[in-house]
């Protein structure tokens, strides 16, 4: 009997042994798994970040307008969860229902709910360069486009006192800068090229600059699009 047992243990062994899963399996299921979720980030950064910012660009435009009627007269901007908005941007290049609202500041947080605004840029309107920065792929995406821009295309400005009218001097993919070039969102523009792309050197221009990223996937180089005030209309 105790020969048996030690027969049927020996047997038993190698059945355990067989069922055990080589580190090979391991691994590929290691790495079938990690590009899983390689794609699953992937999507949820160029589709769900666009799905959750264009309704949370809705919600915000909503908002801002209801509080626009309601009291027309306030000085102060819309305070919503996302921060502090002053005006809603307008660009008929992109289509009739392009509608996204600016947010102080350039923050990640801002920037993923519409325009960011360089604070101590002019204000819209203003003597000045109003500058704003906006994503190019992922979070709403507000100027993808960006290169179909022209000289000459518009860039409407709605605050809740006036609209203003901004008109293209230079195209969307006219200009591409480094990150370090901050010169771009100064009071007045100058390009350090010699003979490169600026606004007029005059002082004292009402102007709008449009910045975002050079390419679609990762880069550090920006898109930049200036123009000037052509018309202020005074809302109600």
């Amino acid at each position: 009997m105790v020969l048996n047992r030690r027969r049927g243990n020996q047997a038993a062994a190698p059945q355990r042994a067989r069922r055990r899963r080589p580190w090979s399996w391991w691994l590929g299921l290691a790495m079938v798994l990690g590009g899983l979720g390689v794609l699953g980030w992937a999507a949820w950064q160029f589709w769900g970040t666009n799905w959750v910012s264009q309704r949370t660009h809705q919600r915000i435009v909503t908002e801002v307008e209801r509080q626009w009627e309601a009291d027309p007269q306030a000085l102060e901007a819309v305070r919503v969860p996302e921060g502090e908005v002053q005006a809603l941007i307008r660009i008929p290049r992109f289509g009739d229902d392009y509608l996204v609202p600016v947010l102080e500041g350039t923050s990640d947080g801002v920037l993923a709910s519409g325009f960011g605004h360089f604070t101590g840029s002019a204000a819209p309107g203003k003597k000045g360069n109003y500058a704003l920065a906006g994503h190019r792929v992922t979070h709403g995406e507000p100027l993808r486009q960006m290169p179909d821009l022209r000289v000459g295309d518009e860039v409407i400005v709605e605050t809740r006192g006036a609209t203003y009218t901004y008109r293209l001097i230079s195209g969307g993919k006219d200009l591409e800068v480094t990150f370090r070039d901050t010169w771009v969102v100064d009071e007045l523009p100058t390009n350090p090229e010699s003979g490169g792309v600026q606004p007029e050197q005059r002082k004292g221009q009402r102007l709008l600059t449009l910045t975002t990223c050079a390419e679609l996937f990762h880069t550090d180089n920006r898109l930049i699009a200036f123009a000037e005030l052509v018309d202020t209309e005074k809302r109600g």
